[in-house]
């Protein structure tokens, strides 16, 4: 069991196998600082601006990174490159969706419903265990199904040797 541990505690590497640069683990979720976060094609302020961010805590997911840049996928599927700086390490579930989400009291589907997730809409994400996520929204704390949001999947939902800007 100790040469598990040791083998599985190597460094983190992007889908190229390359180590990052940051040495965390890609795929991984973080969430726009901002209200106004510029998305371009490369990782460098000299490459054109595909379009901008206007959702402050949006959950993006990093599918590759440069020490300075992080290549995004969006809840449209849409990739990316975004500066560091507007990168926030706070997860959030963003449904994308028009449809209501159950928040439940438990991590169960017969739990009480304590609210309802609207449509197009953001909440603040802890955690995910065993296909539930325990989200929070101002002082309302409930369960919902990983698979219900964007900002909970484990796998790369873009792929990332995909150009940015191209669909």
């Amino acid at each position: 069991m100790i040469g598990a541990g040791l083998a599985a505690g190597g460094a983190a590497t992007m889908p190229d196998g390359r180590p990052t640069p940051t040495g965390l683990e890609v795929p991984r979720w973080v969430s726009l600082k901002s209200s106004e976060v510029r998305a371009r094609q490369g990782p460098g302020l000299d490459y054109r601006i595909l379009w901008e961010y206007r959702a402050a805590g949006l959950p993006v997911q990093v599918i590759a990174e440069t020490r300075e840049w992080r290549k995004i996928c969006d809840p449209e599927g849409g990739v990316a490159w975004i500066h560091r700086s507007v990168a926030s390490g706070r997860r959030g579930a963003f449904n994308a969706t028009a449809d209501e989400v159950p928040i439940r009291a438990r991590p169960d589907d017969e739990a009480d419903v304590k609210a309802r997730f609207s449509g197009r809409s953001l909440v603040s994400l802890d955690d995910c265990e065993d296909g539930w996520c325990r989200v929070r929204a101002q002082k309302l704390r409930g369960w919902v199904k990983a698979d219900s949001v964007f900002g909970a999947a484990d796998a790369a939902l873009c792929d990332a040797s995909r150009p940015a800007g191209v669909e």
